[in-house]
């Protein structure tokens, strides 16, 4: 009965995603410096979306308390601790980090005040050590390769890739509900971002090769227009893979023909299977200019 309120949630809010976010949920910059809207989706069995402007992240409600993870900012972390007693008033008792870039986690302040415990990767520890900010707490428990959060009956496996994007990102998987949710480096049906900013690109696929072979049959996301569903199916991992690799070929092959000049392939690489794609026209050369880098200076 859960997979199949799962299911049911994945198709519906597929069919009226667009219709249910539409006034919450801004396209341009604000206006008048007025907040980006939010709004909370129901995926089943404890386990919710927020989502604010084009970042979400997941909190799961179980008998002894509430699991949240990456708090985003001080002002939407307010919001989220909002919707979530609109739920339940349990004790908020752990938070996840997924890793260190402050416009996913440094809300984090506003659930350490709740008594939360915060969880991350050892390497977000050095990271936000480097660089510390009174928003965003230190993580109270810190691991290596992998971690399993467990609280009123329910789990939550965390595993980290190795270096992809920056070094300390971690998924977090649902097994019972065999769930996904992963930041950055899987937005489906999207290019890349921009420049590709702290991304490895070839470790980057190498990740995602490793995550496909994870017993998952969904992916919930942490980007995604107001138009996006909450959750979406697992093969948005191969999809993402499968970008990153035809970029990659297609901007060495240029290369190798003897265009050399990042000017020259931004304006000659295109990759037409993906112009349906979100940003496509804006990004790719972006894209391009990075795997560039990558090929001619070895970052």
């Amino acid at each position: 009965m859960k997979r199949i309120f799962i299911q049911l949630v994945f198709v519906v809010s597929l069919l009226l995603s667009s219709i249910a976010t539409a006034s919450n949920f801004p396209t341009e910059e604000p206006v008048g410096g007025k907040p980006f809207g939010y709004s909370t989706t129901n995926i089943g069995d404890g386990l919710y979306v927020f989502r604010w402007w084009v970042y979400r992240n997941i909190f799961l409600v179980t008998d002894e308390g509430v699991i949240v993870t990456d708090p985003m900012n001080p002002r939407v972390a307010k919001q989220l601790l909002g919707e979530i007693r609109k739920i339940t008033d349990k004790p908020i008792k752990y938070v996840i980090y997924s890793h260190n870039h402050h416009d996913h986690i440094s809300g984090g302040k506003v659930f350490k005040d709740q008594g939360a415990t915060f969880i991350g990767h050892k390497n977000v520890l050095k990271e936000l050590g480097d660089h510390p900010s009174y928003a965003t707490p230190l993580p109270d428990i810190t691991f290596e390769d992998e971690y399993t959060v467990q609280l009123g009956g329910r789990t939550i496996e965390l595993k980290y890739f190795g270096p992809n994007h920056g070094d300390s990102l971690v998924v977090m998987r649902l097994p019972k509900e065999k769930i996904l949710f992963v930041v950055d480096i899987v937005t489906p049906r999207r290019v890349a971002f921009r420049s590709m900013p702290d991304f490895w690109p070839d470790e980057w696929i190498r990740s995602l090769k490793e995550i496909e072979q994870m017993d998952i049959d969904y992916v919930i996301s942490a980007h995604g227009p107001e138009t996006q569903p909450a959750i979406d199916l697992a093969s948005a991992v191969k999809d993402q893979r499968v970008y990153l690799e035809d970029l990659m070929t297609a901007v060495k092959k240029a290369m190798d023909s003897g265009t050399h000049s990042p000017d020259a392939l931004r304006k000659t690489v295109k990759l037409p299977k993906y112009e349906n794609w979100q940003y496509y026209k804006e990004w790719l050369p972006m894209n391009i200019e990075r795997i560039w880098a990558y090929y001619h200076m070895g970052w």
